[in-house]
């Protein structure tokens, strides 16, 4: 009986020994949050919830947790002090508490990935550029200029194929479609940017109108860069193609439904949350 229970002993410790341990090392390599308003623009609706679809299965492929709220008050330093990196999924900070969370938080080694509609400004407009520190400095766009339309995949050149975001991208993919942003500032022109991705001549035209400003024909594009001061990269895709001709709202089009542009997307938030580089997919 002793003996028995000597053993039992044994085979209950190397049981707990073996749980524990693999709790451990399920133990998410990165906290991510991801902020969202979701309230404007149903191609933006669209996106949102598509992220919120993919990004938890990405999480457990890659050993980071993820985490979203549409409450803009948890923008609040206590509360991001559990997480190494925030997504800004559609839009912005407004209140000036929140905006100064986000900045100490920048400043003090946190890392960011904004999409599409999270680097916006217009004056004026319901959302103005009242806050220099983020759109020119930060993200360096300055205000929004233009967009093409309606929404089109394009082909997307690789600038720096040597960052970890793009090192494992084709010199040149297709994008999912989108609307593509033009900016105030000449992001080449800003020595702190480093531009990732840019609309390659190929693409062009881009965009089908029916107004002639919204086809594009020329130009230099950037669509993603990251600023060299902060742990942090800015991304163009994030609006879908949402059927409004039609007034049915139907979704035509998703961003997460392209191999090569996934790849940028998770290499790029790894290399944010420190977590351990991807895999051949």
């Amino acid at each position: 009986m002793n003996a028995f229970f000597k053993l039992s002993v044994i085979v209950i410790t190397f049981f707990c020994l073996v749980i524990e341990g693999g709790a451990q090392n399920n133990k998410p390599a990165f906290k991510v949050i991801a902020f969202f308003t979701a309230k404007n623009d149903q191609a933006h609706i669209s996106y949102v919830h598509e992220a919120n679809r993919w990004f938890p299965k990405m999480a457990t492929k890659y050993n980071f947790s993820y985490d979203s709220t549409s409450d803009w008050n948890n923008l609040n330093e206590e509360f991001l002090s559990h997480y190494q990196v925030v997504l800004f999924l559609d839009t912005r900070p407004e209140a000036a508490a929140q905006r100064e969370a986000f900045k100490k938080y920048m400043e003090n080694g946190g890392a960011w990935m904004g999409f599409h509609f999270a680097g916006f400004a217009l004056t004026p407009s319901a959302y103005p550029q009242d806050w220099d520190w983020y759109h020119n400095v930060f993200i360096g766009a300055g205000q929004y200029k233009g967009n093409t339309w309606r929404p089109t995949s394009a082909v997307l050149r690789v600038e720096d194929g040597k960052h970890p975001a793009t090192r494992r991208l084709p010199q040149t993919f297709k994008s999912s479609p989108n609307e593509w942003y033009s900016w105030e500032k000449d992001l080449q022109k800003n020595p702190d940017i480093k531009i990732l991705l840019s609309i390659d001549s190929a693409s062009f035209p881009l965009g089908t109108g029916p107004k002639p400003y919204e086809i594009w024909h020329s130009g230099c594009y950037p669509v993603a860069w990251s600023n060299k001061n902060y742990k942090m990269i800015y991304v163009n895709m994030g609006h879908n193609d949402i059927d409004y001709e039609h007034k049915t709202n139907k979704e035509l089009s998703f961003q997460f439904d392209n191999k090569i542009q996934n790849r940028f997307i998770i290499d790029g938030l790894l290399w944010l949350g420190g977590g351990k580089a991807a895999a051949s997919d």
